[in-house]
């Protein structure tokens, strides 16, 4: 057997009318002679034949068998041609076809030699230099071999240099068969796998004067041209797959996790649906997760542990009951009440309220992507029954609105409007923003420009408080601390409304001390109505410490009420010339009414 290693050998054999019938099957022999000695295969050495006459016909390509056997017998079937001469057309068609990486040739970069071996018996009836020299140019190293009548000049045009080692002249077709036994020796040389350790981990191809190192399909050869490992295909993360990909030898498949099974296109993945198998046994609604399922009740209800039978829980946290005050559940019901000191309107939602008190108010809102446009529009409606706790006027309470996202708008500042109806008409017109979560920019905004004279916050000399509310779903991407601190140190109240995902911490360092007094928090858009009844508007200046301290409104009312009352009283007894007796008295009796109203405020704190 020949041992050099891997060829790609194409048999060019004529078939013209000069070559006949017994001459012809000398030929066949030839050609399995040869074959017989090579160790044939995909990754060994591969054979193809043509014959040519006055045309070229493939009997069978380099990729089309690899085993000896397969190949004697499409030799066995050849039909001769029985027509001219055109060797120069057969060589073309070797060069163009047969010796193509589409026909089986392995690629030039690997360095297995292209051989073909020509056997005519007559002169060509075309030109065979040129198209000759292009072949040998291509990589093609060319034998021929003339059979008694065959032309020699033609023969050294068409073969590959040294001649003397690429040019053969057999006298007759009887003795082709003994020259098929010496050409051996020129196709095997020394296989270079044999005699030397190779070190190959797979497989050694042997090449004239040298080897190299192959691997196994599925494997690439390392860097020590010797050692081969496995070709991981999900390396290169273009698989596809979404869940998870697994290499295997020269490929890979996708895997989905615990819970999913693998769509009709092999890549994506869904989850099983174990509620659809009709067994969970949910008395409201079936939940499916990975690898199972959980029930869940409908607002207004609760799921006890280990059971899947609803019952009624408090309505006020699952139905969005509109109390202007406080909700309070009872028996699968729930009613509205007020605050002491107010009374419930025929609406059985709002309370009454007092008009005392007047503020700067303005509300940061956030506008941020993750709100979503549905839950933006409750945000509106948040801030809507907040107006509707204030007695809106040019002298009485002022609204402004900021809105942020990766940047701050003023949808309108604290001169805009000046009526509730105004106000919450601009409000419902408000456009969504969306985009990123600036809370830092916003609150520097608000102290820059929200309360600054020009937009319409009265002067720190009239003494109406300044508060200032931001409502928020997430963490900020800026910094707050610096702008928040900013705010409460140059007297704005601060109010830190949170829903959702928003932070506590963040919340906190927003909010104004006591911290648990101005801020709140909902887990949900739909229910965060109860947030109105934990603000409170109204703020009066305590004599003697500088500070704002939240108050009940009414009871701000009435005590400056019965102060203006004790005033009037007092100018109207001097006008009237009063004895200084009685108004001695009388100051006495009002001073120990004022010191008594104040003590029940007091007690009532």
């Amino acid at each position: 057997k020949c041992r050099t290693g891997p060829l790609d050998i194409v048999f060019v054999i004529d078939s013209s009318r000069s070559v006949r019938p017994f001459e012809f099957e000398t030929m066949r022999q030839f050609m399995m002679d040869i074959i017989g000695s090579l160790d044939v295969g995909p990754n060994a050495t591969r054979v193809g034949v043509i014959q040519y006459s006055s045309q070229v016909q493939n009997i069978f390509s380099l990729k089309t068998f690899f085993t000896r056997a397969d190949m004697e017998k499409a030799i066995n079937s050849i039909v001769p041609l029985a027509q001219g001469t055109m060797t120069g057309l057969a060589i073309q068609y070797a060069m163009n076809v047969a010796f193509t990486t589409q026909e089986g040739a392995r690629p030039l970069h690997k360095k297995i030699p292209r051989i073909a071996i020509i056997v005519t018996d007559g002169r060509p009836q075309d030109r065979v230099t040129e198209v000759a020299t292009q072949a040998r140019n291509a990589g093609i190293e060319i034998y021929a071999v003339g059979v008694q009548r065959a032309d020699m000049n033609s023969l050294r045009a068409m073969a590959s240099p040294p001649l003397e080692e690429h040019v053969f002249l057999v006298e007759s077709f009887e003795l082709i068969q003994q020259f098929g036994k010496q050409f051996q020796d020129k196709l095997c040389g020394v296989d270079m796998c044999v005699v030397q350790e190779h070190g190959c981990q797979h497989s050694c191809v042997s090449t004239p004067g040298s080897f190299h190192c192959e691997c196994n399909p599925g494997y690439r050869l390392n860097a020590d041209g010797k050692t081969c490992s496995p070709i991981d295909m999900c390396a290169d993360g273009r698989h596809g797959c979404q869940h998870q990909c697994v290499s295997a030898r020269g490929s890979y498949l996708c895997r989905c996790r615990p819970g999913y099974y693998l769509n009709q296109d092999k890549r994506s993945c869904t989850m099983i649906d174990y509620c659809s198998f009709g067994n969970h046994s949910c008395q409201h609604e079936c939940v499916s997760i990975p690898n199972g399922h959980y029930c869940r009740c409908r607002s207004g209800f609760t799921l006890p542990p280990a059971r899947r039978s609803c019952r009624a829980t408090d309505l006020c946290n699952g139905v969005d009951h509109g109390c202007e005050f406080k909700c309070v559940s009872a028996d699968g019901s729930y009613h509205c009440v007020c605050p002491e000191g107010q009374q419930l309107q025929a609406d059985g939602k709002a309370c009454s309220k007092c008009g005392a008190g007047h503020v700067d108010l303005v509300m940061v809102i956030d506008g941020s992507k993750s709100v979503r446009p549905q839950n933006f529009e409750l945000v509106k409606q948040f801030v809507n029954r907040i107006v509707d706790l204030l007695e809106v006027s040019p002298h009485g309470t002022r609204v402004g609105l900021v809105q942020y996202s990766s940047r701050v708008r003023t949808e309108f500042p604290l001169n805009k409007y000046h009526s509730a109806d105004e106000i919450k008409k601009a409000v419902m017109e408000v456009e969504y923003m969306e985009k990123g979560t600036m809370t830092g920019l916003a609150l520097k905004h608000m102290v820059e420009h929200s309360f600054s004279e020009l937009e319409g916050a009265r002067p720190l000399s009239h003494n109406v408080p300044r508060i200032g509310l931001v409502f928020t779903d997430g963490r900020s991407q800026d910094d707050i601390s610096e702008w928040a601190r900013r705010a409460k140190e140059s007297g704005i109240i601060m109010f830190a409304v949170g829903v959702g995902k928003a932070v506590e911490e963040e919340l906190r360092a927003i909010a104004s001390e006591p911290v648990d007094q101005h801020f709140s928090y909902s887990a949900d858009f739909t229910t965060m109505t109860h947030l109105v009844e934990n603000f409170k508007l109204n703020i009066c200046p305590e004599e003697g410490k500088g500070e704002m301290e939240i108050r009940s409104p009414c009871e701000c009312e009435a005590l400056v009420q019965f102060q203006t009352n004790t005033v009037a009283i007092l100018q109207s007894l001097t006008e009237k010339n009063i004895l200084w007796v009685s108004l001695a008295r009388s100051l006495a009796q009002m001073t120990a009414r004022l010191e008594d109203l104040e003590k029940q405020i007091a007690t009532k704190k």
